[in-house]
This record gives structure tokens, C-alpha cells and sequence, in this order.
């Protein structure tokens, strides 16, 4: 089958990898102009996602790039620790960055086809297909579309209605921008709190010289536009401008850099992910901003769709609701994780931040932590799918 994956993040380059392995046609239109490089680091947790990568042969390509998680220092205005929470509970089994990753999987599905620099705008079921129209202006038939696009995923948009129906808002806004590291960070982050604020710089595992800034607010969900980066720099500035610590510095840099990363902590909450010939995936039909572990459940999610579409012998009308009964109950568990990453992050009061550091520093936590991280990502039997 010619099958359209919109996305080329995590989940759309995992499918179509298997939808090749199957002997399908996958194509991934992307919006951008190129893959992404860079990004934050990603992590997977514990045998069902390592045993999925092991399948797809990817692990010792990325054993090679991996940044063997970062250690999490929280600290006062002084630079004095508070808090700290260990590069491997951090970091989960196998962490890299995202634009690796990404790179990594694009780069194992050698049957892909790629569009960069395009998107769909239009979506026309036929008994035969869907007839899709792009941005560019180019037209063409697949036998199925699947939108691997995001939380903020357009495929979700034209096949089940707007985004505010099932994205959800949780109470916070982060952000990410380089910088060139000038306090020796290596494997270590730094954060630091005010009241529904945090600011922090962590080491590129990558290029020693180069950092990454990472900020999180508390905020009500805000009304900016997500493609003007000079007004999601004024928000920042606005919201962190009177912060101490080295928040004036890292703030500085956003009149230097173009690659500005803006978003909010949110959770998707599609009733349904299939509808006759399109399906979603990944973080477009359960996504979690962060701490829903929402890389290994696209991953999973992959697999899973493209094994279903495999064993009713490519006949969606059966593929499609099985793949929703496998992984729905699972891929919902994971996504809780998400709901108090804001709080983790940005207490939004004094008390709050001692309380959270008090707990934190308690070995025992951190141990219950890991559990219940781990359990959520093993939940799942899969079968062993027949190629």
C-alpha cells in the first residue's frame, strides 16, 4: 500500500520503518524544511521499549550518540544546592537527543519516501483512498494517511475537528534556546526556582562548548501566535525578566538565537484515533509535552499499527480499531505521568519549592519515583508480530 505519514519526529519515521519492513510505500511529509537537529534529550525506560529498538536494529547507533542522562541540580540564588536528582533516574535506560533520534530511525527506513518543506492541507476519503492536497499545491492518492504530527497535529485537525476539542492545557508554558556553556556543566543541569518559575542550563553531551537554556512558568494558556518567535521571546523576557541567579544572562542570549523551542505543557485527549482510512499516532493521538514518556510510547505505538495492518493483511477496517484496543489503555497510563511534571518543575509557591526539594532529597522517594516510572512503561504484552 502507499501509505502518507504526516510527521518525520519519532512516531512517523518508527512506522514507516515497519511499514516498509511489511512491504508498503510509506511517504512523510514534514513542514519543515529539513530533519531537526539538536533538541532536548529524550529518554526510554525498561524492556518494551529497548526490546522494540533491538527489533528495529537501531541501539547500537544509539548507544553511539547517547548522553547518559543528566544530572538535575537544583539550586538557590547563590548557586548553593538544594536538590538533586541523579543522572540515571533522569535519564531512564537510553537517553540521546531528539534530532538524533530522529536521524537515526529516518535513516533506518531506507524504503521512505520524504517531503520536507510541505504539509497537508486537505483530506478527501474516496472508497479507493484519500485523495490528499499539500501546501505546495501538489495533489496525490494514498491507499491510507496516518498523522504522526504532534500534539498540535493538523492530520487530528482535518479528520476530527480543532485542536482546543482534545488538547488540554495543564497549567504551564516551557522553553528551550542554546547557548555556549561557560560554567563547565558536562553531565550536569542546573535550575533554578521562584514561584511558578524555573530557569535552568544543562552541558551538551555533543560539542562541550555548547548549552542548552530550558525555562518552565506558571501561566493560565496564553493567546500568542506559535510561528512569531520575537513575541514567544517577549513572554520570556515579560515572565523571567526580574528573576536573579543567572537568569539575566540566559535571557540575554534570546536577542542571539534564532531556534527558539516555545510550548505548553499540555495533554491530548483523543477519544478516538482511527477514522475510516486515517489514523493518528504518537503524541497527535496521546501526547504529553513532558513526562509522559511520550517518545517510548510512540515507539510502541509504531510497532503496534504497523503489526495490526500487517496481520489482518492490510485490510484497515480491521487493523485500525485492533491497534486503538492494544495500545489505548497503555499509551493513557504513560501520558499521567506528564500531568505534574509543571508542578516538579515550577512550584508555584515558597512553600511549595521546600516541600518538593524536602521530599526530593529522600532516597526512598526517588527509588518510588523510578518504580512507578518504569512500571508505566512495561504495562503492555506485545505479540510477535509475522513479517
Amino acid at each position: 500500500m502507499d501509505v502518507l505519514i504526516s510527521g518525520a519526529s519519532i512516531a512517523g519515521p518508527a512506522l514507516a520503518y515497519w511499514l516498509g519492513r511489511y512491504g508498503h510505500r510509506p511517504t512523510i511529509v514534514e513542514a519543515a524544511p529539513r530533519l531537526r537537529t539538536g533538541g532536548q534529550a529524550v529518554d526510554f525506560r525498561g524492556p518494551l521499549h529497548l526490546g522494540i529498538l533491538e527489533k528495529m536494529g537501531v541501539v547500537g547507533a544509539l548507544r553511539a550518540v547517547e548522553t547518559r542522562g543528566t544530572a538535575m541540580r537544583f539550586v538557590d540564588e547563590h548557586g548553593n544546592r538544594q536538590m538533586e536528582w541523579p543522572a540515571d533516574l533522569a535519564g531512564g535506560d537510553l537517553e540521546v537527543l531528539r534530532g538524533d533520534l530522529a536521524q537515526i530511525l529516518c535513516d533506518a527506513g531506507k524504503e521512505t519516501e520524504f517531503l520536507f518543506g510541505d504539509r497537508i492541507t486537505a483530506l478527501d476519503e474516496t472508497p479507493g483512498g484519500v485523495d490528499v492536497t499539500f501546501a505546495s499545491g501538489r495533489q496525490r492518492t494514498f491507499d491510507l494517511v496516518i498523522g504522526a504530527d504532534g500534539v498540535h497535529s493538523g492530520v487530528r485537525r482535518l479528520t476530527f475537528g480543532p485542536e482546543e476539542q482534545f488538547v488540554k492545557h495543564l497549567g504551564y508554558y516551557v522553553a528551550t534556546w542554546p547557548i555556549a556553556d561557560e560554567w563547565g556543566l558536562d553531565r550536569t543541569s542546573l535550575l533554578h526556582n521562584a514561584p511558578g518559575l524555573m530557569i535552568s542550563v544543562g552541558g551538551n553531551h555533543k560539542d562541550p562548548s555548547k548549552a542548552g537554556v530550558f525555562a518552565a512558568f506558571a501561566s493560565p494558556a496564553l493567546r500568542y501566535d506559535r510561528r512569531d518567535a520575537d513575541e514567544q521571546k517577549a513572554i520570556l523576557r515579560d515572565r523571567f525578566g526580574g528573576l536573579g541567579w543567572l537568569a539575566p544572562r540566559l535571557l540575554a542570549e534570546l536577542d542571539r538565537v534564532d531556534d527558539v523551542y516555545f510550548d505548553q505543557i499540555c495533554r491530548v485527549d483523543a477519544p478516538e484515533w482511527t477514522r475510516g482510512r486515517i489514523a493518528l499516532v504518537g503524541d497527535a493521538a496521546c501526547g504529553a509535552t513532558i513526562g509522559g514518556q511520550g517518545n517510548g510510547t510512540a515507539i510502541v505505538a509504531a510497532y503496534v499499527l504497523a503489526g495490526e495492518l500487517a496481520a489482518a493483511g492490510g485490510d484497515h477496517r480491521v487493523a485500525f480499531p485492533a491497534y486503538e484496543r492494544r495500545i489505548a489503555k497503555f499509551a493513557r497510563g504513560t501520558q499521567r505521568g506528564g500531568d505534574t511534571t509543571g508542578r516538579f518543575l515550577a512550584p508555584r509557591t515558597d512553600r511549595g519549592i521546600r516541600m518538593r526539594n524536602y521530599i526530593n532529597n529522600k532516597q526512598w522517594f526517588l527509588d518510588l519515583t523510578f518504580k512507578i516510572a518504569s512500571g508505566r512503561s512495561t504495562n503492555l504484552q506485545l505479540p510477535e508480530y509475522a513479517f
